[in-house]
């Protein structure tokens, strides 16, 4: 049995790691924490799992957690999660975390974006990043696992293939992505209310989003060259999902047919990437509620520009999802176990 904390609970992400666990017959939820909800049950908070999820929410004992479990996930705002790796790594337990402290390489360019000090220097460089697609081997041997952002998600995947091969001009890359109301958390904010989003869609975050520099370390990693892109998120009237629009420029004039079939390639193995037939363009909802993220790509005979469309549930393959795929790897399960889901439709 994989003994499993879970610290934020009660947030969107929380949640749905709790849904995704908390019937697997191969886990025990040990402790599940929440400062504003403790001494609750979490299916009183959440009546969607009445009847099936009956845990107590309860403060967060650092001592206790570690030494009970076998992994913690830390659902919680970035700077957060710094301590509990701390204690975590003493006691030889393994962390996941779904915020931000473990994806940036640079403690500089961290402080830079997220405005706080990185205390753990030293756990930064032990960190490896979930993104199993890119790094499989490396996730099994891990013992801080950084969970990759939602937004960088859905671009990295849409990018991956061309990056790896060298294929996309340095600079030219454009990335417009969508997403539900859901990636802003829980917590109460004016431009979440109903109200504000409903019948709208705005962008944010232009310029300057903090998932920036963690798509540009990746997208250098991947093609071995410097690589700086433009990003700009928007809010959409819709709960969950993640939608994003990717336009570059590619090398040696590559054909429609010629990218999609090197989209083919590098995914045909991979359960949770789907690369849609040509002509075919991904929808939100044909993801909610799975692991997966579907890609429709094409070259624009015009302007030579690839056009990538990818889209994913941001709960799921852009959080939850992403961390349970990469528990089942920590522990040699097959990475798919608990996550072979259909979308929700309609």
């Amino acid at each position: 049995m994989i003994h499993v904390s879970i610290i934020g609970a009660t947030g969107y992400t929380g949640v749905e790691l709790v849904r995704l666990l908390g019937l697997r017959k191969d886990v025990v939820l040990d402790h599940l924490t929440s400062r504003t909800y403790a001494g609750q049950k979490i299916q009183e908070v959440f009546p969607h799992l009445y009847g099936s999820i009956d845990h107590t929410c309860e403060e967060m004992d650092l001592e206790q957690v570690t030494a009970d479990s076998d992994v913690i996930f830390v659902a919680l705002p970035h700077g957060h999660a710094l301590p509990i790796a701390k204690k975590a790594k003493e006691k030889g337990k393994k962390v996941i975390d779904l915020g931000a402290d473990f994806r940036l390489k640079d403690t500089a360019v961290y402080e830079e974006w997220y405005k706080v000090a990185h205390t753990e220097p030293g756990l930064l460089e032990e960190a490896v990043y979930g993104l199993p697609e890119w790094n499989r081997e490396a996730i099994k041997d891990a013992d801080i696992i950084a969970n990759p952002g939602c937004f960088v998600t859905s671009i990295l995947l849409g990018l991956m293939p061309l990056m790896k091969k060298g294929l996309v001009v340095p600079g030219s890359v454009i990335c417009d992505s969508k997403s539900g109301t859901s990636g802003a958390g829980r917590s109460e904010k004016v431009d979440n209310l109903f109200t504000e989003v409903e019948s709208s869609f705005k962008a944010y975050g232009v310029a300057h989003h903090r998932h920036t520099p963690e798509i540009e370390q990746l997208l250098t990693e991947m093609s071995g060259t410097e690589t700086l892109i433009q990003f700009t998120p928007h809010l959409v009237p819709m709960s969950r999902g993640i939608l994003s629009t990717i336009y570059a420029d590619v090398t040696g004039g590559h054909s429609a047919e010629a990218i999609h079939a090197i989209f083919e390639e590098a995914y045909a193995a991979e359960t949770f990437v789907q690369v849609l037939p040509a002509g075919m363009w991904p929808m939100t909802k044909s993801v909610r509620g799975t692991n997966v993220c579907q890609i429709g790509v094409t070259v624009d005979p015009r302007t030579g520009k690839v056009i990538i469309v990818s889209v994913i549930d941001n709960l799921m393959k852009g959080a939850a999802g992403q961390a349970v795929q990469n528990m089942n790897l920590l522990f040699g399960l097959d990475e798919t176990t608990g996550l072979n889901t259909i979308g929700l439709f309609p």
